[in-house]
């Protein structure tokens, strides 16, 4: 069973930082894209920033670039989210995702994943 399971929100104020954490079971971690969506409320659910398992390379969205960084550690079948210079903008729920049919970092972000995993809160206080 695949399980992506998300950690590490919370409220802090605007400016400050924040790490999403994502511990992905139940397939093979390196093979697949793997990434980071959110959704605000009112609003649609976007990719914020994904990663290619396979050779490490990311996308992030032009709305966090620069602000926010995607990395994993295979050992540990996790992926993280450091969220820096964070906004009232940044307020959503983060949802941890993977495609399991390819490894494409851009393809996860703007098609969207096969695999959904739990969503954690961030909200950030002007």
């Amino acid at each position: 069973e695949v399980q992506l399971q998300a950690s590490g929100g919370g409220l802090v104020q605007a400016g400050g930082s924040l790490r999403l954490s994502c511990v992905a079971s139940g397939f093979k971690f390196e093979d697949y894209a793997i990434g980071w969506f959110r959704q605000a409320p009112g609003k649609e659910r976007e990719g914020v920033s994904c990663l290619n398992s396979l050779n490490d390379i990311t996308y992030t969205s032009d709305s966090v670039k620069n602000r926010f960084t995607i990395s994993r550690d295979a050992a540990a079948n996790t992926v993280y989210l450091q969220m820096d210079n964070l906004t009232p903008d940044d307020t959503a729920v983060y949802y941890c995702a993977a495609h399991l049919s390819h490894s494409s970092s851009y393809a996860l972000c703007h098609d969207g994943p096969t695999d959904w995993g739990s969503g954690t809160q961030v909200t950030v206080s002007s």
